[in-house]
């Protein structure tokens, strides 16, 4: 962790950009847009349009340096102090003087299919197709393709029927069109969008961008910045963040952003003092041992997708139906979690895997089963000035996980109801069931009648039948504007059958 920045800054598009005097809870959207970098653009102010995606230099999984998309509109400017930003304007190339920029390749693509026509969105596209254009290991997964020139990036015709040439969500050319799922258009329509991005080739060997991934990124500053009598602090170290909330049990402790981030623009919250954790290194590891799997409360639900690889699949199951790519790029684990939210995604998944948290204080460390953490609406055991510091998944895993996630959109929406499964099964019986629900309580819960109906019986459509009649009472339900009491718990009996109907296929096929 480097040293506290004497006047904190944040490098954007290669250049140094003090960060005074802006106030310690202005946006980096707001940041970038008043410095003239308008192709940030404000949408939704909630995370949800990616109108305001720009680029951010992170440690990598597979090289040094990822380039990570992330919604500028939630993330404070002052917790970029040391980072580099690109945005749209920076993707181009400077020309000689008296002549314009050179396109990005992907700016060019966009140009040339017709992936842009009013233009609002086009910027936050665009960045986000950068992001997924300099993955590493992208074009390790495209498919070779005779219409398609990967040297110039252009492909004259794509199948999306043919596996040959790609599928419906990805390219011959690797590309993930998840990368694009935080991104709304309203205008030109997702057709040519799509096909700009499965155009786009493999950078260039001077391509200046793909080469900074060889180098490491800059390390976070430790930040103490404060203006008109409130700060943003970034403690160099756990000991330093739990310190500092013994003296300020009051100050908001942020990670991602991605849940304050909407208070800030959307209910225009302000708060006397945050304390960012999110680069703290002892919240950051990831451990896969003998008899459990930890997972650091700050590592990103993206690092902790591409680290697991599948580890744990129930989570690799999640991680696809959480938000967008754009918001799993800053979400954690311990953001999810502490904000104590009933219909958070990852709340489920965790208590069907037994999950436990780890808790740091200043007076040391304490583990508590997840099952036992929420004690009521938004609240927990967690005590005041503790941290989480990791989640711990106990091996071995069960063989049957299901995550059903139940909402108005595929993606890129909030659950109406979440019902996560792991079961043993064994010659044909339930041997252990644990069931995680979201959205049907004041807090996550487990469906303890459910799991005592199943285990220690056949798993035959007549068991399933009457533990399914079982799981639609488990809950208080209510009608809120996302569903009705009636319809989630009709969701929750129809999961369990769902469920059976799924199992039972893959054991025929």
């Amino acid at each position: 962790m480097a040293t506290s920045t004497p006047t904190p800054f944040i490098t954007v598009n290669g250049r140094e950009t003090p960060l005074a005097p802006a106030a310690p809870h202005t946006t980096a959207l707001d940041f970038l847009r008043e410095r003239g970098l308008t192709g940030t653009k404000e949408g939704c102010a909630e995370g949800e349009c990616g109108a305001c995606s720009v680029l951010v230099a992170r440690p990598g999984v597979d090289k040094p340096t990822d380039w990570v998309a992330v919604n500028a509109c939630l993330v404070p400017a002052a917790a970029l102090d040391g980072q580099e930003v690109i945005t749209s304007e920076g993707l181009a190339t400077p020309g000689e003087p008296g002549t314009p920029p050179a396109l990005h390749p992907v700016q060019e693509e966009m140009a040339v299919r017709g992936g842009s026509q009013c233009g609002y969105c086009t910027p936050g596209f665009v960045c986000s197709m950068a992001a997924e254009y300099y993955r590493p290991g992208r074009c390790a997964h495209a498919t070779p393709a005779e219409d398609t020139d990967a040297a110039h990036g252009s492909a004259h015709r794509l199948d999306h029927g043919d596996p040959e040439h790609g599928d419906a969500e990805h390219g011959p050319n690797g590309f993930d069109l998840h990368a694009l799922s935080g991104n709304l258009c309203r205008c030109t329509g997702y057709r040519p969008i799509r096909d700009a991005a499965f155009a786009v080739g493999t950078p260039a060997g001077d391509d200046p961008l793909a080469r900074r991934r060889d180098q490491s990124p800059p390390a976070p500053a430790a930040t103490a910045y404060t203006r008109d009598d409130s700060s943003f602090l970034r403690p160099g170290s756990l000991a330093e963040a739990l310190e500092l909330l013994r003296e300020r049990p009051a100050a908001v402790v942020v990670a991602g952003s991605t849940d304050w981030g909407v208070e800030v623009n959307i209910r225009s919250r302000r708060a006397p003092c945050v304390i960012a954790v999110d680069r703290l290194p002892e919240l950051r590891t990831l451990h896969v041992g003998s008899d459990h799997v930890e997972i650091g409360a700050a590592q990103t639900l993206t690092e902790i997708e591409r680290r697991l690889d599948g580890a744990v699949p129930l989570l690799a199951e999640l991680f696809p139906q959480f938000a967008s790519r754009l918001i799993r790029n800053s979400a954690t684990l311990g953001g999810n979690l502490g904000t104590g939210s009933p219909i958070g995604d990852s709340p489920p998944v965790l208590l069907a895997l037994e999950a436990s948290v780890l808790l740091a204080g200043a007076d040391g460390e304490r583990e508590v089963p997840l099952c036992d953490y929420f004690t009521g609406y938004r609240q927990s055991v967690r005590r005041p000035g503790e941290l989480i510091r990791a989640v711990r998944v106990p091996l071995p895993l069960s063989p049957v996980t299901a995550f059903h996630k139940i909402a108005k959109r595929r993606f890129d929406d909030i659950s109406s109801v979440a019902v996560a499964f792991a079961l043993d099964i064994q010659d044909g019986t339930v041997s252990k069931a644990r069931i995680g629900l979201g959205g049907v309580a004041a807090t996550p819960i487990r469906a303890l009648a459910t799991e005592a109906a199943l285990e220690g019986r056949a798993w035959t459509a007549e068991t399933v039948q009457a533990a399914a009649e079982v799981l639609r009472t488990q809950g208080t339900p209510m009608d809120d504007h996302r569903a009705s009491a009636g319809y989630r718990s009709a969701m929750l009996g129809q999961s369990l059958l769902k469920l059976y109907a799924q199992t039972t296929e893959a054991v025929s096929s």
